[in-house]
């Protein structure tokens, strides 16, 4: 196939969420055709899965600007810069609309299976770079496709893939027996069903991060109204000052707030924290589950687990493609060392483009989430930048591609999702998810510190 009927072929992105719907914002807006393929049956389909939860970005940080563009057209208004939207306000009110105008240029129900080059499995060197993509797809009645692309952006998140329980990585002994008394997501206790659940229960909560702290947060109001119900908070290590986040000092006000609100479910007795407690196994006893500590530690039995230890990407549908990655991180190999979380602080990361995303497989590129790896945290904001470098490098305009077109926080990477509904805790937000905003410039030099997150 030549360069010319190639660069006639469509850009797959992978994926309908946020970051993978701005990407074909960016593809249209360079006139170049993108085809989105999503497994849902809508636009954000892994977003609507914590339709409940108040994310820590304003909507003036969750819109990027070409697919505000794209809906101009349409009379679509952006909601109030300055609130605080849930994952179900993000998906309805911007990802729909947005997927809507794409119209055509958006397929549900299509499951990537596989990525390749032409022709070659990843072993051939010969006339590689010169082949495009072929994505193979499944569709939801199981009929296999193969589409030919220019280009493959994979905006398909870390969702669907929660890091299990088990101290080491892999799943604790007795996890997937116990799979009906586990959940990885932050429970909906606005939901009858899942509030019966816990209510009254014995529930332990294994994670350290801002879902951990959601889940305490929900589960303390939960005690609050029922004597019955307590959490028991699961740490692999040990409370320390930065335990609960940063506070009224934290740059992100909201997630503040929620450390101060799993602080205060420890301190009223709605939550006990088991610190030092790596999980190695999960026994049933009778109808109650008991967690065992790699030292032999067994902790009183418990009704029900909330595992939130984070995510991972799916890999396996780009087996075939020579991916540089972080050995780590599971992140490109020259993102990996600016989020490193062993290193950095959030507040050390900058805006970064095509230059950290590449891969030794040209034409491909891991965008969003997923670009992250197992690196916790990950900014909106940031993944609009990503894809608006990275469709400038496409359409062959590399000046803008290396071009910083983002004011960020200093906080760079930090984001994620948050529970803060009362008015109280937006005022003191300040209006803004992060700090001070500040311009930076991509893949030249790191700002300075923002002395952490």
């Amino acid at each position: 196939m030549n360069a010319l009927t190639t660069d006639q072929l469509p850009v797959v992105v992978i994926g309908a969420g946020p970051v993978g719907l701005a990407a074909a914002a960016h593809l249209v807006e360079r006139g170049i055709e993108p085809l989105v393929l999503e497994t849902g049956s809508t636009a954000g389909s892994a977003v609507r899965e914590w339709a409940h939860v108040r994310l820590f970005s304003t909507w003036g940080e969750l819109v990027d600007p070409a697919a505000e563009k794209l809906l101009a057209p349409t009379g679509w208004v952006r909601p109030d810069a300055s609130t605080y939207p849930t994952g179900g306000d993000w998906a309805e009110r911007y990802l729909q609309p947005l997927a809507d105008v794409l119209g055509g240029k958006v397929r549900y129900g299509a499951t990537v299976t596989g990525v390749a080059r032409a022709g070659r499995d990843r072993i051939v060197d010969s006339g590689r770079d010169e082949q495009p993509f072929t994505v193979h797809i499944r569709s939801a009645d199981g009929a296999e496709e193969r589409i030919t692309a220019r280009a493959v952006i994979d905006a398909s998140g870390t969702w669907s893939v929660p890091s299990p329980m088990g101290a080491d990585g892999l799943p604790a002994l007795g996890e997937k027996k116990t799979a009906d008394r586990i959940t990885y997501r932050v429970p909906n206790l606005s939901d009858p069903a899942i509030r019966a659940r816990y209510t009254g229960k014995r529930t332990a909560v294994v994670g350290s991060g801002a879902s951990a702290f959601t889940a305490l947060a929900l589960l303390a109001d939960l005690a609050k109204e029922n004597d019955g119900t307590h959490a028991v908070w699961i740490l692999r290590r040990g409370i320390s000052d930065n335990t609960y986040g940063g506070g009224e000092a934290d740059q992100l006000p909201a997630r503040g707030a929620l450390g101060l609100r799993a602080k205060a479910a420890v301190e009223a007795g709605h939550a006990s924290a088991v610190t030092g407690f790596r999980s190695q196994a999960v026994e049933r006893d009778g109808d109650r589950l008991v967690l065992v500590a790699e030292d032999g530690r067994r902790l009183d039995p418990v009704d029900e687990v909330i595992v939130l230890t984070g995510f991972r990407p799916d890999l396996s549908f780009l087996s075939e493609l020579r991916l540089g990655l972080d050995e780590r991180l599971q992140a490109p190999t020259a993102l990996a060392p600016l989020i490193d979380p062993n290193v950095h602080s959030c507040g050390t990361v900058y805006p970064h483009g095509v230059n950290e995303l590449s891969h030794p497989e040209q034409g491909v590129y891991l965008v969003g989430m997923k670009s992250y790896g197992r690196a916790p945290t990950f900014l909106a904001m940031t993944g609009y930048e990503q894809v608006r470098s990275i469709t400038a490098a496409i359409a062959g305009d590399q000046e803008a591609a290396e071009r910083v077109e983002l004011t960020l926080p200093e906080t760079g990477v930090c984001g994620g999702a948050g529970l803060f509904d009362e008015p109280e805790n937006a005022e003191q937000s300040g209006g803004g998810c992060c700090a001070t905003p500040t311009t930076l410039q991509i893949g030249v030099a790191a700002p300075a510190s923002a002395g952490g997150c």
